[in-house]
C-alpha cells in the first residue's frame, strides 16, 4: 500500500499534467469506489470544477477544486492514467474524469480498494476521513513527548501503533519497519514499554526515513507505481524491510514475523 512518500510522489507527477484543467465529463464503473456522496452527487457536483492544486494529508491525495476537495485514498494498488477520451476501457479503470474535453483521466484499481470523498472546502477538514488523522511526520507538533502521550498507556505493539492513523498519518508497514531499526527498538514491545527518549528517536527517525524516501521518489514494491510508469527509488535504500539474509549491520539473521497481521522484518540483536 503507498504511504507518505509514494502518495507525496503521485502528487508531484500529477500537479506537472492536471492543474489548471477542468472537469468537464465524470463517469462511475464501479460504484464502492465512492465513499461520499452518493455517485449521482459526486458526478454531478464534480463536473465544471477546475483543479487548482494537488496536496496530500497523511495517505490521502487531496485535490483542491473551487468549490471542493476531492479526496483520493489509493489504497493496495490504486492509480492513475492519462488516455485519449475514445479509447477503449480497460476492465480496472472504475472512474474517469475528462480534462478539458480533451483528456481522459483514469483512475485503475485492480483491487477496488480505493475510496474518493468529494467534500465541500468550508468544513472538508472537520468531517471524516480528515478529522480522525493525526499529526503529519514533519508537523512542527510532533514532538517526542506528544508521541510518549499517545503510547505510553498503550499495550499495544509499538509496530502497531505507528501504524495508528489518528496519532501521527502516513506511515505503513514498510517505513514502520524501517524506522524502528533505526531505532533500536523491536516492533514487539508494547507502547507502555517505551521511554521518552526512545519516542525522540522515534521522532527523529521517521523524519530521517520519509524525507529520504520522499526525495527518492518513494519506495516501488509490487505493484505500485506513481503514474505511468514512474517508479520509486527507495527500495534500494531499505535496511530492513523485506530483506533475506543477515542485518547489514550485525551480521544477525533477519527475522520475518507476523506482528498485528502484518509482515515484520527486524534484527533481535540490533533491536532490543
Amino acid at each position: 500500500m503507498p504511504e507518505k512518500p509514494e502518495v507525496i510522489t503521485v502528487a508531484n507527477t500529477l500537479k506537472k499534467q492536471i492543474i489548471g484543467k477542468t472537469i468537464t465529463d465524470c463517469s462511475v464503473y464501479w460504484e464502492n469506489i465512492i465513499a461520499y456522496p452518493t455517485v449521482d452527487e459526486f458526478k454531478k457536483e464534480i463536473i465544471g470544477q477546475k483543479i487548482k492544486n494537488i496536496t496530500t494529508r497523511g495517505k490521502w491525495l487531496v485535490f483542491e477544486l473551487d468549490s471542493y476537495l476531492l479526496l483520493i485514498h489509493l489504497r493496495m494498488e490504486g492509480k492513475f492514467f492519462f488516455r485519449e477520451v475514445d479509447d477503449i476501457k480497460n476492465k480496472h479503470e472504475h472512474v474517469f474524469f475528462t480534462l478539458d474535453r480533451l483528456i481522459s483521466f483514469r483512475f485503475h484499481d485492480v483491487r477496488k480498494f480505493g475510496k474518493m470523498y468529494l467534500l465541500d472546502k468550508k468544513d472538508a477538514y472537520e468531517k471524516k476521513p480528515l478529522c480522525e488523522l493525526g499529526l503529519e511526520y514533519n508537523d512542527s507538533e510532533l514532538t517526542g513527548d506528544y508521541l510518549y502521550q499517545k503510547i505510553h498507556l498503550k499495550k499495544l505493539p509499538i509496530k502497531t501503533l505507528l501504524l495508528d492513523q489518528s496519532i501521527i498519518t502516513g506511515i505503513g508497514n514498510i517505513y514502520d519497519d524501517e524506522i524502528l531499526f533505526l531505532s533500536h527498538i523491536s516492533p514487539l514491545r508494547k507502547g507502555n514499554e517505551i521511554t521518552k527518549q526512545e519516542c525522540n528517536d522515534i521522532v527523529l527517525n521517521t523524519r530521517k526515513v520519509l524525507d529520504e524516501a520522499i526525495e527518492m521518489g518513494g519506495t516501488t514494491i509490487k505493484s505500485f507505481t506513481s503514474s505511468e510508469g514512474v517508479h520509486g527509488l527507495f527500495q534500494n535504500k531499505l535496511a530492513i524491510h523485506g530483506r533475506i539474509g543477515n542485518c547489514h549491520s550485525c551480521g544477525n539473521l533477519i527475522v520475518k514475523i507476523k506482528v498485528g497481521g502484518r509482515g515484520t522484518y527486524y534484527c533481535s540483536h540490533c533491536q532490543k
